[in-house]
C-alpha cells in the first residue's frame, strides 16, 4: 500500500466487527494506517484500531463525522457499515425504510464527499463501497435493503465516472452470504444449511475472502478497475 515510501491512511466504517474487522485487518496487513468508525465509544474500545464513534443513522452525527474526516488525509475509504431490515413489502414502516437508506446510502455519500478533496489534491485515492448480492438479485422481504444497495452501486458508478481523471478509483464489492455471527444469528442453523445448498461452491463465504478483494481494489496494484460492482458470492447469482 506504499508509493514512494508513503503509508496510505485508510478509513473503514463498521470496522470494529465482522466483515469490517476482516477488512481493517487486511488493510493493516498490507501496510496501511487504519482508522475505523464504530457505532459507539464502547464499540470502539474493543477495536485494535483508533478511530471515531458515530451513529450513522443520525444525520447530525454523520455530518460531524464527515467534517472530522475532511482533515484526516484519508487515502482509502471503505464504506462497510450497513443495516438490514427484513419485512413484507406491505408492512414496511417509512421510518424503517429511511433508517436503512440513511446508513447504507446517505452515510457513504457524505463520507465520499469528505475524502474527495484530499484524494484529488494528492492525485490518488481508492473508494470501495460494500454493496450486496441483493443489489443484483433480490428476494421477498428485502425491498428496503435492496433499494439501498442498488442505490449505492449507482452512486458509485456515477462517482467513478467523475473522479477517475483525478486518480481516484471507486468500486463496489457485492458479497453474497458471508459467514459472520450476524449471518448465523439471522438465518439460524436451518437457514444456513438451506442457503448453502443454493450456492454452487457449497458453503458460505469467509470474511477474509471479501477482505482480500477489498484490499486489492484499494491497493496500488489496482490501476484500471473503477465503476464496477464486483460480485463475490460463490456463484450464487448465476443460478
Amino acid at each position: 500500500m506504499n508509493r514512494a515510501g508513503k503509508t496510505r491512511r485508510a478509513l473503514v466504517t463498521g470496522g470494529n466487527r465482522g466483515l469490517g474487522d476482516a477488512i481493517a485487518r487486511a488493510l493493516g496487513d498490507a501496510g496501511c494506517e487504519v482508522l475505523v468508525v464504530a457505532s459507539s465509544k464502547e464499540s470502539l474500545v474493543s477495536s485494535p484500531y483508533q478511530g471515531f464513534a458515530a451513529n450513522l443513522s443520525s444525520l447530525e452525527e454523520t455530518l460531524d463525522l464527515a467534517a472530522t474526516v475532511v482533515g484526516q488525509s484519508i487515502d482509502i475509504l471503505v464504506n462497510n457499515a450497513g443495516l438490514n431490515r427484513i419485512s413484507p413489502f406491505a408492512d414496511i414502516e417509512p421510518a424503517d425504510f429511511q433508517a436503512v437508506q440513511d446508513i447504507n446510502l446517505r452515510a457513504p455519500m457524505l463520507l465520499c464527499k469528505a475524502v474527495l478533496g484530499h484524494m484529488r489534491d494528492s492525485g490518488w485515492g481508492r473508494i470501495v463501497n460494500v454493496a450486496s448480492i441483493w443489489a443484483e438479485v433480490s428476494r421477498e422481504q428485502r425491498a428496503s435493503y435492496s433499494a439501498s444497495k442498488s442505490g449505492l452501486v449507482g452512486m458509485t458508478r456515477a462517482l467513478a465516472a467523475e473522479v477517475a481523471r483525478d486518480g481516484v478509483l471507486a468500486n463496489c464489492v457485492s458479497p453474497g452470504v458471508i459467514d459472520t455471527s450476524l449471518t448465523r444469528t439471522v438465518l439460524g442453523a436451518e437457514g444456513v444449511a438451506r442457503i448453502q445448498q443454493e450456492i454452487p461452491i457449497g458453503r458460505l463465504g469467509r470474511p477474509e475472502e471479501v477482505a482480500a478483494l477489498v484490499a486489492f481494489l484499494a491497493s496500488e496494484q489496482n490501476t484500471y478497475i473503477s465503476g464496477q460492482a464486483i460480485l463475490i458470492d460463490g456463484g450464487f447469482a448465476s443460478v
